[in-house]
């Protein structure tokens, strides 16, 4: 069983490059990459712990702490074109990315701005922690994708329960929250023509 969890592992981190350098090849949106989709099922069989202890977001976590979180969470999956989040809703949920991709966007009634590109190893719904906050931007599938889900309001317990992973989680959400300012900040200064380096 060790080795087969080992094998998954290796196999989830080649297969999340090769999605990063396949999409960065390509310019259609609803390029697919079938090798990181097939994985999916390999993800579907490893305990939630496992799958928590390798996620990007919280490697590092404590034994402790990730069975405290595996508990909380559910794999769910996400369609092509599928809105994950809606804009100006309150967010009740905190997803973990496991495979393929979302976007973040600012929809207005006649378009929808890209603002930033999510895959493997990234979060989103962070709102959902904080009391009557509605949600600026709309979260979109690009393509077929898994993640984690928690409850928002069972995960801010638990937080404030255990003010060490407390701290700690919302220490890594403050950097995905200045992330995302920073994607805001380069997304209307190109608008503006305003070059950023």
């Amino acid at each position: 069983m060790l080795i087969r969890k080992s094998r998954l592992r290796a196999t989830w981190r080649q297969n999340c490059s090769f999605h990063h350098r396949a999409r960065d090849a390509s310019n259609s949106e609803g390029f697919i990459c079938n090798e990181v989709w097939g994985f999916t099922q390999g993800v579907g069989d490893m305990p939630q712990w496992q799958v928590l202890r390798d996620h990007a977001f919280t490697q590092g976590l404590a034994d402790a702490q990730i069975d405290r979180l595996a508990g909380m969470v559910r794999q769910v999956a996400f369609e092509d074109n599928e809105v994950v989040l809606e804009d100006r809703i309150r967010s009740t949920s905190f997803f973990l990315l496991l495979t393929g991709s979302v976007v973040v966007e600012l929809r207005t009634p006649q378009f929808a701005m890209r603002v930033q590109a999510l895959g493997p190893g990234s979060v989103f719904g962070w709102s959902a922690l904080l009391d009557d906050h509605e949600t600026l931007f709309q979260v979109r599938a690009r393509e077929r994708s898994t993640a984690l889900q928690i409850e928002g309001a069972i995960l801010k317990a638990h937080c404030m329960a255990d003010p060490a992973l407390g701290a700690e989680l919302f220490h890594r959400i403050l950097r995905v929250v200045a992330g995302r300012v920073k994607a805001t900040e380069i997304c209307f200064a190109e608008m503006c023509g305003v070059k950023v380096y």
